[in-house]
């Protein structure tokens, strides 16, 4: 039996092929495992295609040498069951190794924390596996050329069949698995591919049996106890967690509020609050727009969202302001889904699945109000951070119209400095003659403006200290903006689409907020140890 499977070298394709397939769809889920804790930044996905390529490329030598010493296609196949257990465990135990890794360094390190962290995560957790997908196609090619009249043929087809299955293990995560059933099913169903093939070839020689016996119980074990791959495993009262195509979603409900994240170690991206209050987060401080573009002067404002989110600032709009149209823009589809259900966006509204910087691209409508709050993870997404977009902005904004950015980064940075706040103001103020900032107080926050004229300012002190502003909680938070609101002096430091490196500044500031986070417990940690650190938590 071992000779009649062997000699068909379509199931010698097929074990190609899905090495393939499984190496690409591990890579994505690499990705979605990470992105929660550290991003889906580039840097991340740098990381994250650095090692799988280390990995392939240990397995490469390793199997040629194996397959040449010990011509054993025994030794493949049980390689491919490790390899789909593996797989199969990392829903189970790569939260918690990635949680484990991150306390450690957090502890430990002072710089480059993330991408420390991502690195040493991915070492851990999808190296080893990876290595042994890796030493599939040299073995195959041991046991599929025949003579050498035909090898380039030979090789040259089990190459199209790896090529083959990466494909579709790209397409068939990203738009199929992951937005159906998660992250966690995900790997769980490459592992079960890579099980099945491994068996058959057990099952066809008749030996080695018990290892297969035990990868199936070890496989199954993972299902039962790995599939449902909540990745904030800590809380047990979440209103919703699940994913989309770009992200991880997590809805939490409150006596006084519901927030979305979509992180489970950074921050809040939008949030609702019960009683119709102001939030207390940048949301408010943005409110300064409209009066900065005339709102009680004007018949209709019309205010345009890049980044809609749940619809705070648009809710906020429609609370405070009667002549105010709001329309958003917002890439994931399932954020606007959660919207509704949970947030109580109303279905007047309208709402566009689109790139923010697409959709000003497409329209030629102007706008007296356009918010850009954009952000992939915690970084700002590259397209919408350049003079090329922000003049987009300029020309879609009525000739007394404001933008306003939220920069959602702010460290000790100061003007003059490289960082990603200052890159930014230098190239909003390339294209605005009048720049402000106002930090948020309590958070990481700094709101921007931006207009073509010093007027926009005098409207907001004219009305925040006029009376005019019916809701007394509206006019301190008005007041409030119009004392702290800063010129900003604009600099050098200009963002482009050919030059936006905007994953490694903002890297530097996360590694600022961290430190500035941690610094308590790491005095604790290095006065008095893990027993002192115990002690306080």
């Amino acid at each position: 039996m071992e000779k009649d499977i062997l000699k068909n070298k379509y199931y010698l394709y097929l074990t190609e092929f899905f090495a393939g397939m499984s190496v690409m769809a591990v890579e994505l889920g690499a990705s979605r495992l990470l992105a929660p804790y550290f991003s889906s930044s580039q840097i991340v996905w740098t990381i994250i295609i650095g090692t799988i390529m280390i990995a392939m490329a240990l397995g490469n030598i390793y199997g040629g040498r194996s397959a040449d010493k010990h011509p054993d296609p025994d030794r493949l196949y049980r390689r491919l069951l490790i390899a789909a257990v593996w797989i199969g465990a990392i829903p189970l135990v790569g939260k918690y190794v990635i949680i484990g890794v991150s306390a450690l360094l957090v502890l430990t390190i002072s710089t480059n924390f993330l991408v420390i962290a991502a690195f040493l995560a991915c070492m851990l957790l999808f190296v080893y596996p990876l290595f042994l997908l890796g030493t599939v196609t040299p073995s195959l090619v041991k046991y599929t050329v025949d003579s050498l009249d035909d090898n380039g043929t030979t090789v040259g087809t089990l190459g199209a069949f790896n090529t083959i299955g990466s494909i579709l293990g790209t397409f068939l995560p990203t738009f199929v698995t992951i937005p159906a059933v998660g992250t966690a099913v995900t790997f769980l169903i490459f592992s079960g591919i890579l099980l099945a093939l491994g068996l058959l070839y057990v099952i066809s020689r008749g030996s080695g049996k018990r290892g297969a016996a035990v990868a199936v119980v070890l496989f199954l074990l993972c299902c039962i106890f790995g599939h449902s791959g909540s990745f904030a495993f800590w809380e047990s009262d979440l209103a919703y967690e699940g994913e989309s195509i770009y992200n991880y979603l997590q809805v939490r409900e409150t006596d006084r509020s519901v927030t979305l994240s979509t992180n489970v170690l950074f921050g809040v991206q939008s949030i609702m609050v019960k009683d119709d209050s102001l939030t207390g987060m940048y949301y408010d401080y943005a409110l300064a727009a409209p009066f900065m573009a005339g709102v009680q002067e004007k018949e209709k404002v019309n205010v345009l969202i890049l980044g809609m989110g749940t619809g705070t600032y648009a809710r906020q709009c429609l609370k405070y302001f009667d002549n105010v149209s709001v329309e958003g823009v917002e890439i994931d589809r399932k954020i606007t889904d959660l919207a509704g259900t949970y947030f109580a966006l109303p279905d007047t509204i309208p709402v566009t699945t689109y790139d923010g910087r697409a959709y000003l691209q497409a329209v030629d409508r102007k706008y007296d109000v356009i918010m850009v709050d954009a952000y992939q993870d915690i970084t700002i997404p590259f397209q919408m951070s350049s003079v090329e977009f922000f003049s987009l902005v300029r020309e879609h904004l009525t000739e007394d119209g404001v933008m306003v950015v939220n920069m959602n980064m702010k460290s000790g940075d100061m003007a003059g400095e490289e960082n990603i706040n200052t890159c930014l103001a230098d190239t909003i103020s390339s294209q605005f003659v009048c720049v402000y900032t106002v930090d948020v107080r309590g958070a990481t926050n700094r709101e921007l403006f931006a207009a073509q004229s010093p007027e926009a300012l005098e409207r907001l002190e004219r009305q925040a200290t006029s009376g005019a502003i019916g809701d007394e909680e509206l006019a301190g938070m008005m007041q409030q903006v119009s004392d702290s609101l800063a010129a900003y002096e604009s600099g050098e430091y200009i963002l482009t689409d050919d030059k936006a490196p905007v994953e490694l500044l903002g890297m530097r500031v996360i590694d600022e907020l961290i430190q500035e986070e941690i610094g308590y417990y790491k005095e604790v940690f290095r006065e008095r140890g893990i027993d002192g650190l115990l002690g306080i938590m």
